[in-house]
């Protein structure tokens, strides 16, 4: 089960810059690559706002 970003991210870009396997895009909303996905949990570690949890 892959990470997913929620309504409460403020695309701040800190989960992209960290994301070890770059499974992170920009858009309107940023979105988390389920395949790509590891589950290594470091975007949510670094995300400012608690908007990204296990989908």
């Amino acid at each position: 089960m892959a990470y997913v970003i929620g309504d409460d991210c403020v695309a701040c870009g800190t989960c992209i810059d960290e994301c070890p396997v770059g499974a992170i895009s920009e858009g309107e909303k940023y979105v988390i690559n389920a395949d790509a996905c590891t589950e290594c949990g470091t975007c949510a570690d670094v995300c400012p706002s608690g908007a990204i949890s296990l989908g």
